[in-house]
């Protein structure tokens, strides 16, 4: 996803990656030549994704079979508990932060999930409580890319490819089998994580809206080449269809020394989107603002939408502004990172969560509408507020833990009870 097309080269030594040629017969400095494909071999070119890299040891080498381990709280689809109720729109208040050690592995908090991880169709939508570093201790999932948005306290994720910190306002799209390890910055950590089963995020076409505005591809950050050249006893769990495993080896596996390709991770600061909309009348679609999407084998119709909701002027006039009332063929997991929401400025608070399923009606509650419906028609501008939203063409099923253990807010229906009948039945009224 990050390349674009593009291919990046970087190296942490002097000579470390090959010209020329991806395999040469002896490597520099002793390193090993491997390839992180991303893509079958024959996918077409334009969609082509490997990286090469240079590393001290070949991946392969571990000491231990891999044994299964448990991740109860890390669910995968499908995971339908024919008990819980699906069909209802939810919201959360933000799950709290605890004083027990939670990695970035041990404190993922599935939500949803949608699809099958087994067939490589659709999500799963996580919250995260991050309180302790993985120390000697790596992840890769080989089920999914995984895309971070995280909503309190900054991260760094030292991965096989460099190094990315992560702070809130920005996101972080790790590929599916690339290895790293997280660890805490400046105290806990807490956010969003969309799970990617299908095919790649890439940004959306932008048709009639031209060559700008949107997510620019210069502004995907990729990290460069950082090695560790360590022993050390290790623990490398790894994600396979919906299971966990996990295998010791006797050194750190971030050995890549140097690497070329376009499978890589990358960073997006979320402040550089430039959203688009009406300038006459009219409410455009949530779509405009699509920073991020993953197809499905049906055109227009996202495996996965990743959509934002950041600061903007509202210009249109004789329009309902805040998104109007709807049922959609898309069901929407959204998260607020920090501010207010327009269309609910009570109880949708930083770090919360609501999810509309597939034909559920949702809008806006019953003040947000008084207040749209009536207040002046002159220009405003949405300062200091940024949600989003994982939409995705799959219902979303909710876990356990988002119906008995996550904070699920009862009276969330509520906001709709005081939308009173306006009709009266005469011309010309509004």
């Amino acid at each position: 996803m990050p390349g674009f097309g593009n291919d990046f080269e970087t190296e942490a030594l002097p000579g470390a990656l090959p010209q020329g040629r991806n395999s040469p017969q002896k490597c520099e400095y002793g390193l090993y030549a491997e390839q992180l494909s991303g893509t079958a071999f024959t996918a077409p070119r334009g969609e082509n994704e490997r990286t090469w890299c240079y590393r001290i040891r070949p991946s392969v080498k571990h000491v231990a079979r891999f044994t299964p381990i448990d991740m109860p709280y890390w669910k995968s689809a499908p995971c339908i508990d024919p008990a819980i109720q699906s069909l209802v729109q939810n919201r959360w208040d933000p799950v709290p932060m605890v004083d027990a050690p939670l990695t970035w592995v041990t404190g993922m908090r599935t939500m949803t999930t949608a699809g099958d991880v087994n067939t490589q169709v659709g999500m799963a939508s996580h919250t995260f409580l991050v309180t302790a570093d993985m120390e000697d201790e790596y992840f890769y999932s080989a089920d999914s890319e995984l895309m971070v948005v995280p909503q309190q306290g900054r991260m760094r994720f030292w991965t096989e490819l460099g190094i990315i910190d992560l702070e809130p306002l920005e996101i972080a799209v790790i590929p599916r089998g690339l290895v790293y390890k997280v660890t805490l910055l400046d105290g806990p950590a807490r956010g969003f994580v969309c799970e990617n089963y299908g095919a790649k995020f890439d940004l959306p076409s932008r048709g009639p809206i031209g060559a700008n505005c949107l997510a620019n591809p210069r502004d995907f950050k990729t990290p460069i080449a950082a090695f560790e050249d360590r022993d050390a006893d290790s623990r490398v769990i790894i994600k396979w269809c919906g299971q966990f495993h996990e295998t010791r080896i006797d050194h750190s596996p971030l050995d890549v020394v140097a690497w070329h390709g376009n499978y890589a991770p990358c960073k997006y600061d979320l402040r550089t989107f430039s959203p688009v909309g009406a300038i006459l009348f009219d409410h455009p679609d949530p779509s405009i603002f699509t920073v991020l999407t993953a197809p499905s084998g049906h055109e227009g119709t996202a495996n996965i939408d990743f959509v934002i909701f950041k600061d903007r002027w509202l210009p249109a006039e004789d329009t309902f502004r805040p998104p109007w009332y709807h049922k959609n063929i898309m069901s929407e997991f959204m998260g607020n990172i920090h501010g207010q929401y327009d269309a609910k400025p009570k109880g949708f608070i930083p770090g919360g969560m609501s999810l509309h399923n597939m034909m559920l009606p949702h809008g806006p509650d019953h003040n947000s509408f008084e207040k749209a419906s009536n207040e002046p028609m002159v220009p405003v501008k949405l300062e200091e507020t940024m949600a989003f939203m994982f939409e995705t063409r799959f219902p979303q099923h909710l876990t356990d833990f988002a119906a008995n253990e996550a904070p699920l807010q009862d009276d969330y229906v509520d906001c709709w009870n005081g939308l009173e009948k306006k009709f009266d039945g005469t011309p010309g009224t509004k």
